[in-house]
């Protein structure tokens, strides 16, 4: 068996003598050993775990104090003293093809094709930050699946893509690109503008035939569109039900950007599986998130970004007063959910809304506002597989699924913030990267 040891210590070394490669070559079989590994499935810690990762996928996982499991001669050993693995990690709401330090009137200064570049770039920096599988809800021309398409072909580094395309919304609403400019732009295409239940059928098979696997929603305002209001509904119930209906008959699932209370409820009761934000949900949100079986995808960090960088990254005024009025309450929102036993998964809006790669930066603040670390990182691995309707192949290190693991020094149950500096990233059997930290960390 070749052994290739990756403490701390030597892990440059290994990687500039070309160990591990960032190309789409790799051992058929390598076996992952580290002091500990995070159990999301029974939500524990094992102790000195050994993972057998064939083509791909993991054939076998084990503790060394237990019976060894049966390793194939030839296989390639990765050694991780001193390491925490877990799940490759799931962001269920980034844009890819976005930049968080040009925002407002600024992006107009760019060309079509830049943003795709954009996404590139924002890939490789999600995937060394250790998510190995995001949800893209949002993107203009079709980008996150062009982005899919050059990572599954090996031509880029990158995630796993799960890719909405365009987002779905309303004449003059949060997802209306013309939204603020004046008259004469409205000859601009708007491609998934719907007025109208037939309008929105018929966007959503159009979306599903060039690429779609989740349909995006704007049920309700937001806070970086200038001109309406974040709490403001949007869409109708019997718009937002055709969707989901629709969506539901070609077996995808609907994800609905609402803060508002009523666009959020309305969005629930239309059979919606995942609400983006959640803001203002109350109540009644939570019990017919419970009742539906929805999940929220609340991204409490943004607050921080938001109002530290926006005015310089160009945010409109409108916007920054929107989020000083709104950011407090998604978090004391998210801790009332949190303690109703409303489902989360970890979405963040990377990439849109604050840099790409700093993901991570989430992980803190669900603790802060009332989940325990086990629970933050099952919701950027189990429970965001459950609700992609992937629980065969991604969100937990076991038997069956791809073999992304991420590794990090120390504990990330004593203290979740080691989840910024990951030291390796495996996606599918392959070392892709041998380091990695937030910015400022």
């Amino acid at each position: 068996m070749r052994k290739i040891l990756l403490a701390a210590t030597i892990l440059g070394s290994c990687l500039a003598s070309g160990a591990f490669t960032t190309g789409t070559a790799r051992a058929e079989t390598i076996v992952v050993t580290a002091d500990r590994m995070i159990d999301v499935l029974a939500a524990k810690a094992v102790e000195q775990p050994v993972v057998v990762i064939t083509d791909g996928r993991i054939v076998s996982v084990a503790s060394q104090g237990s019976a060894p499991p049966a390793i194939p001669a030839g296989a390639t050993r990765i050694d991780l003293p001193g390491r925490t693995i877990l799940p490759g990690l799931i962001d269920m709401h980034v844009h890819l093809d976005a930049n968080a330090t040009i925002s407002g009137y600024r992006g107009l200064e760019y060309t079509d094709s830049f943003w795709q570049a954009v996404g590139v770039s924002n890939a490789k920096k999600m995937l060394e930050a250790g998510f190995t599988t995001v949800r893209n809800v949002g993107s203009n021309g079709y980008n996150d699946v062009g982005l899919k398409q050059a990572i599954e072909g090996g031509y880029i580094d990158g995630p796993r893509i799960v890719p909405a395309t365009y987002a779905i919304g309303s004449t003059g609403g949060h997802c209306d690109n013309s939204e603020g400019l004046p008259p004469s732009f409205t000859s601009l295409p708007q491609p998934a503008v719907i007025d109208g239940p037939e309008a929105g059928r018929k966007m959503v098979r159009t979306l599903h035939k060039y690429g779609a696997e989740v349909i995006k929603i704007c049920a309700t305002g937001g806070v970086l569109s200038r001109t309406d209001a974040a709490g403001a509904q949007q869409l109708t119930f019997e718009e937002m039900k055709a969707i989901a209906d629709e969506a539901h008959m070609l077996g995808l699932r609907v994800a609905a950007h609402a803060h508002g209370t009523s666009g959020i409820n309305d969005a629930l009761r239309a059979g919606v599986d995942t609400i983006e934000h959640a803001s203002l949900a109350d109540d009644e949100s939570f019990r017919l998130a419970k009742e539906h079986g929805a999940w929220f995808s609340m991204d409490i960090y943004d607050d921080d970004y938001i109002l530290a960088e926006g005015a310089k990254n160009g945010v409109h005024e409108e916007s920054l007063a929107k989020e000083r009025a709104i950011g407090r309450k998604q978090r004391e929102t998210f801790r009332a959910a949190v303690h109703a036993g409303v489902k989360q998964v970890f979405g963040t809006d990377n990439g849109g809304v604050f840099p790409a790669g700093q993901n991570a930066l989430q992980f803190a603040k669900e603790v802060e506002w009332g989940m325990t670390p086990m629970q933050a990182i099952q919701s950027a691995t189990k429970n965001a597989a459950e609700a992609l309707d992937r629980t065969s192949d991604v969100g937990a290190i076991a038997v069956g699924r791809y073999g992304d693991i991420v590794a990090v020094a120390g504990d990330p149950l004593a203290d979740v913030r080691v989840l910024q500096r990951v030291d390796i990233v495996i996606k599918g059997g392959r070392v892709v990267t041998g380091g990695g930290a937030v910015a400022g960390q």
